[in-house]
């Protein structure tokens, strides 16, 4: 009998042009959307971790730098120096430089291999196999980002035996400590832009030698190891990624400590 009864005497009746069955998940498909599903709340648990080792490896690849080229890896030291122009101006002058004799060098001592002191030209400039080869970070970025998942180790071992957490820092001790970081690569600016990269004030710092009446030959013109401005750039990079942790990682803690309560 045919008609509109015929589909309830036939449950297996379907109309034409309709699929009578619908697709079941693979198994592949179901372990991947419970893999996706899974993933914030796995980044939610184990954030700290996660953050520490993208650092340790973002920090670590300059040094990598030089270790290729030593090896004779050319092209992938070359790599790594250009994925790391967005973050740091690598000017030889305040870099480090390994597999040599000396861990700086003054700008006239490179000027004697590589005669330029354009800035953009002299960031090119990676070092010679007698020299040793330049970190892709400048100084001031060793310091700042170097120690960034330093810091994190020791925030994540107080975070770990203190109840409660530790608090964020409060926003004008985070200003404040991140205020000479600003101003030693803000005078650094302007002095290479009125003066260059090879005069200035900062390049003497005159100013400071009359300040303390010339005590300390040697240690304020330049910026090799152990002058003012090496020093500086290493402190006040330091301080600034001790700011940037005790601050930033307690409120990110606090992000993802509400996002699981939810």
């Amino acid at each position: 009998m045919d008609g509109p009864m015929s589909s309830a005497a036939n449950p297996s009746y379907s109309k034409p042009g309709r699929a009578s069955v619908v697709r079941r998940q693979s198994p592949v498909e179901t372990a991947l959307v419970r893999a996706i599903d899974a993933f914030p709340v796995g980044i939610a648990r184990h954030w700290l971790p996660a953050l520490l080792i993208a650092l340790g490896i973002f920090v670590t690849l300059p040094f990598l730098a030089p270790v290729a080229m030593a090896a004779g890896w050319v092209w992938l030291g070359k790599l790594i120096y250009v994925m790391y122009i967005p973050f740091c101006h690598q000017l030889p002058q305040r870099s480090w430089f390994l597999f040599g004799p000396q861990l700086t060098y003054r700008l006239d001592e490179i000027a004697q291999v590589y005669p330029f002191l354009d800035p953009w030209r002299l960031r090119f400039f990676y070092g010679t196999a007698e020299m040793g080869w330049k970190v892709a970070w400048s100084d001031r970025m060793i310091s700042f980002f170097g120690l960034l998942p330093v810091f994190g180790l020791l925030y994540a071992g107080i975070r770990r035996w203190r109840r409660p957490a530790p608090r964020p820092l409060s926003l004008w001790l985070f200003l404040a400590a991140l205020t000479p970081l600003a101003l030693d690569g803000l005078t650094h600016l302007v002095n290479d832009a009125l003066f260059g990269v090879a005069g200035g004030f900062l390049d003497t710092n005159a100013w400071l030698a009359k300040l303390t009446e010339n005590a300390f030959p040697g240690f304020y013109a330049g910026d090799h190891y152990g002058t003012f401005n090496w020093w500086m750039r290493l402190v006040t990079g330091a301080l600034g990624a001790w700011a940037i942790v005790f601050f930033g990682f307690p409120w990110l803690n606090r992000l993802f400590r509400d996002d699981q309560a939810k």
